[in-house]
């Protein structure tokens, strides 16, 4: 099995669209056997699915994520697990383990023209409509 994690500076990256790193774990019987940082390349949001269909990825663990994105993997066949926050080994073997249920598309407002251009660094779309 591979897995893909947004990845930023250790962590899981808040928003799927705009991750500029995946980490990419392969899994062998329940364990990680190879890790690799790799850069998107410039690819953004439904770009990335196919991105990771030919990196072969068959789980993506991150942020925030849309509904465009999620059908747009869904058609890779690759499973998602939405809402992840945290160091992104510590993600891995809680995915592994079976710790960690996906919140789904968390980031609603994508669609009708809008686009997450207009976010901040720390901002999350998991945190609209929410007071910070």
């Amino acid at each position: 099995m591979r897995i893909a994690v947004t990845y930023e500076n250790g962590g899981v990256f808040a928003h799927f669209g705009h991750t500029a790193f995946f980490k990419i774990y392969d899994v062998e019987d329940g364990k990680t056997v190879r890790e690799a940082v790799t850069p998107t390349m410039g690819y953004g949001h439904g770009a990335l699915a196919e991105f990771l269909k030919l990196l072969q990825v068959d789980v993506l663990l991150c942020g925030g994520i849309g509904q465009g994105a999620m059908n747009a993997l869904a058609e890779q066949n690759i499973a998602v697990t939405a809402g992840v926050s945290g160091e992104a080994d510590v993600a891995v073997q809680r995915y592994l383990a079976g710790q960690l249920v996906s919140s789904g598309a968390n980031c609603s407002h994508h669609g009708a023209g809008h686009s997450c251009s207009h976010h901040e660094e720390g901002h999350s779309c998991s945190h609209h409509g929410k007071k910070e």
